[in-house]
């Protein structure tokens, strides 16, 4: 692989004050600056709010979550699985919890236990797997074991620590459908503490942590670049080795007033409109949800211009 270029010394554009902007050799187009960013506390509510439309549009799906345990089981409203669960219209028809933590599975599996049965009427059959082991492996199974009709819509959050997802379960949920559209991936990259996290890799069982999690033995260089220019290069790799039409990166914040970049959500998808399902939904995030009578596919994309990635 070429040394990934730095942009020091480089001459910049105009820059939005709220983050800055690509490095020069860019891999993608350019952020719109967000209307309100997404900070930490509330990153489960945009996963929540992008799949409230996705199956809006889709009327079914499938959904599988690789950390699915609570990442802080004090604060239910920040979990992702909770908000996902319960979040309506419930036309979700699958889902699958991946979690490797004992206590964090008994968590789960109290959850799906205590969702109300279904409106028989207007809700379709859904069945929910808490699945005990390592995403590394479990993710995997579950897409070969045939459980996964070929046309569902289909939706997968990794939302790892900082290297706990192996590239290799990355390639093989992108890799699972070749005809359809390929399964959508909410991946998570560690920003704030990666270089630190990469510097203080000093054995060889933490260095071959890291080669997993890469896929390759030049994650080195990943300190060269800059925040934005790892995210970019990231998203370069989902459309250049896996293959999906579009990637892109979506900042989530510090704080609710900006600070430093804490992650990266990538969102990777074959479909033509996600990308601007996704733009709305980050803008929207940490506002009440819209009344659902008034959210026909023609007002969900209505306002794309202003808010999706040019």
């Amino acid at each position: 692989m070429a040394k990934p270029k730095s942009r020091k010394g480089a001459s910049q554009p105009e820059q939005p004050t709220l983050f800055p902007m690509p490095p020069p050799v860019v891999v993608e187009p350019e952020l719109k600056k967000p209307k309100h960013p997404v900070w930490t506390e509330n990153k489960a509510l945009l996963i929540q709010r992008y799949l409230f439309y996705f199956v809006l549009v889709t009327k079914h799906g499938t959904y599988i979550d690789g950390f699915a345990g609570p990442q802080d089981p004090s604060k239910p409203d920040l979990w992702a699985a909770r908000l996902v669960l319960e979040s309506r219209p419930r036309w979700l028809r699958q889902l699958v919890f991946v979690e490797k933590n004992k206590r964090k599975v008994k968590l789960l599996n109290a959850l799906v236990a205590s969702q109300p049965a279904r409106d028989k009427k207007k809700e379709p059959r859904r069945d929910v797997e808490v699945l005990r082991g390592d995403c590394n492996v479990a993710v995997a199974e579950w897409f070969n074991s045939g459980k996964l009709k070929k046309d569902d819509a289909t939706f997968c959050l990794l939302d790892q620590r900082t290297f706990e997802c192996d590239w290799a379960t990355v390639q093989a949920v992108a890799s699972h459908r070749t005809k359809q559209f390929k399964v959508e991936q909410f991946y998570f990259l560690a920003n704030a503490w990666l270089e630190r996290a990469i510097a203080g890799a000093k054995t060889a069982k933490g260095k071959g942590r890291i080669t997993k999690w890469w896929g390759r033995d030049d994650w080195a260089e990943l300190r060269k670049l800059d925040a934005w220019g790892r995210a970019f290069l990231l998203c370069k790799r989902f459309r250049e080795e896996l293959g999906y039409k579009s990637a892109k990166p979506w900042p989530i914040y510090e704080k609710a007033s900006g600070g430093k970049i804490m992650y990266f959500m990538i969102h990777a998808t074959d479909h033509p409109e996600a990308p601007k399902l996704m733009a709305r939904a980050y803008n929207r995030a940490v506002h009440a949800p819209e009344p659902l009578e008034q959210l026909t596919l023609d007002a969900l994309l209505k306002e794309a211009p202003d808010e999706t990635v040019h």
